[in-house]
């Protein structure tokens, strides 16, 4: 059995909202390249917030289509819909209204962790009353133990099931690790199986081909891969291999137009495949949602989404949570550690800091005009470099992995590093032996800023923050900002910064802060080019 799943796992990114016409054109298309069956959408009873038809399927909406005679119609359901405290009856007749026969829909496969299958399965004998074909698809199996696969696959035994699935919800597994699954889970169940395959690693097609050489009758496939997180095996992929398995001609001309006009248009806006974070992600058995849900955020940049990554390698990620996101970002959460005193540095010392926008590099002949006629201590934030490097006095960083990723630059940059020294993972410090750092401790709370003489509390993990209640805590005379551009007017990370400053600026013991190249925030701005002169 190939089915496509498309419009199903497609849909986590566009909210299961596909045009008719696409609809059309991708149902006929399915058809030439010789799959079996399309799973339509979800079939759900959460109505919150917008969400397109395919998130539903209605029987309505299905026969309001023109399906092609010979490709089956599926749906699926998330088991957590039939786990609630309503009885599974109740909700499944919900969902189901009517039986087979009447519908459009001929396979229903349930989407399952292993926490609710015992529950669930039941429902896999009233969907087979009603004429319907069934599958279940085990989530999250992949880092299993064997005793714990083979009882999961023996308790299907007992029911009409038409294919037992299990997924690479993580897409961490490789073929050796596929086949393994697979043998275990052919301890426990003499029924059919069948896989679906995440892409973290670049291996859903391998992983899929190594499951049908060991016997797996079902697989299943998106068009271009598109699927939560970094996606699926593809379509256009998979139908070839079957094909020849089948020793079948297929036309995918339909395919491939249906993938010019208008999926590769989806994948540039909306960006799913693998990618070095997806394959980490992959690596490290962390819900591929995490990700996904920070490429699509313009608020983590590159060191943010790498350090979450790393956090929940350590604390663990299997589970998606909003909630664990947001609490990701910050890394130091314990009391701060620090022995270096700023103030014996610069108190009463105007200071000139220099951010990582292009303003620094545009202006950068008066801002070195200026250091050089007025003699600032001037601050670079991590390795900012557009200023001569011999005027800079010193460099601040607290980020982990930015500091890992930009550890051997600092070793090679003549600056002291201001930097939580203390509180770093041992693998930072040994990248950094040998730099000579300045210990100022920090401590990530959401309360806002405090300020002490070796250390401080910061509501936010960004280098900009730490770097001004190093200021603070120094008592520098006066703060003079250059390359803090700002972004566009709808960017959450202007919002962002924006109150970051504003939390700044009312807590007592803050700096005056004077923007000198050109800024978006709501800043005390001079020009740098008439200071140079005053």
């Amino acid at each position: 059995m190939f089915i496509d799943c498309t419009l199903r796992d497609g849909g986590y990114y566009n909210a299961w909202d596909f045009r008719p016409e696409l609809i059309r054109r991708y149902l006929e298309s399915m058809l030439a390249a010789g799959v079996d069956a399309v799973e339509m959408g979800l079939r759900s009873l959460d109505s919150t917030g917008f969400k397109g038809a395919c998130a539903y399927s209605t029987d309505h909406f299905l026969s309001s289509l023109q399906i092609p005679q010979g490709l089956m119609v599926g749906v699926m359901v998330n088991a957590s819909e039939l786990a609630g405290d309503a009885p599974l009856e109740k909700s499944l007749q919900r969902l189901f209204p009517r039986p087979a026969e009447a519908s459009p829909v001929s396979l229903v496969r349930i989407a399952c962790h292993v926490h609710e299958f015992e529950k669930v399965l039941p429902a896999s004998s009233w969907l087979k009353a009603q004429g319907y074909r069934v599958g279940f698809n085990l989530m999250q199996v992949a880092d299993r133990a064997q005793p714990e696969v083979e009882e999961l696959a023996a308790l299907a035994e007992d029911y009409p099931l038409d294919a037992l699935y299990f997924a690479d919800s993580m897409g961490s597994m490789n073929p050796a690790r596929t086949v393994q699954i697979i043998q275990w889970m052919r301890k426990g169940w003499s029924g059919a199986l069948g896989i679906h395959t995440h892409d973290n690693l670049g291996m859903a097609l391998q992983n899929t081909l190594a499951a049908m050489d060991e016997g797996v009758t079902w697989v299943d496939s998106t068009v271009t891969g598109m699927g939560r997180g970094p996606g699926n095996a593809r379509t256009e992929e998979l139908a070839i291999e079957i094909a020849e398995r089948r020793q079948k001609r297929v036309d995918l001309v339909p395919l491939l137009s249906l993938i010019r006009k208008d999926f590769r248009p989806m994948q540039e806006r909306f960006g799913w495949g693998t990618n070095p974070y997806y394959y980490l992600a992959g690596k490290y058995g962390i819900h591929p949602t995490y990700v996904q849900e920070m490429l699509t955020d313009s608020r983590y940049d590159e060191e943010d989404i790498l350090a979450v990554i790393e956090h929940l390698r350590l604390e663990g990620g299997k589970k998606f949570s909003a909630h664990t996101l947001a609490a990701a970002r910050h890394f130091f959460k314990d009391s701060p550690i620090g022995s270096w005193c700023p103030a014996d540095m610069m108190e009463g010392r105007e200071v000139l800091l220099l951010g990582t926008g292009p303003g620094v590099e545009a202006h950068k002949w008066a801002l070195e005009d200026y250091i050089r006629r007025r003699q600032p201590l001037v601050m670079a934030l991590n390795t900012q470099s557009a200023v001569s490097a011999d005027l800079i006095d010193v460099r601040a960083a607290c980020h982990p992995v930015r500091l890992l990723a930009d550890c051997h630059t600092h070793t090679l940059l003549p600056q002291p590093l201001i930097t939580p020294e203390s509180m770093l993972p041992d693998d930072v410090r040994s990248a950094l032996e040998g730099k000579k750092m300045l210990d100022f401790g920090l401590n990530i709370q959401p309360e806002g800023f405090v300020f002490s003489d070796t250390s401080c509390s910061s509501p936010s993990s960004l280098v900009v923050a730490y770097a001004l209640a190093v200021l603070a805590s120094g008592k520098a005379s006066r703060v003079l900002m250059a390359g803090f551009d700002g972004y566009g007017a709808d960017d959450p990370r202007s919002r962002e910064m924006q109150a970051l400053l504003e939390a700044y600026q009312g807590t007592e013991g803050a700096r005056t802060l004077i923007a000198i190249t050109p800024t978006r925030y709501n800043l005390t701005t001079q020009s740098v080019y008439g200071m140079a002169e005053q």
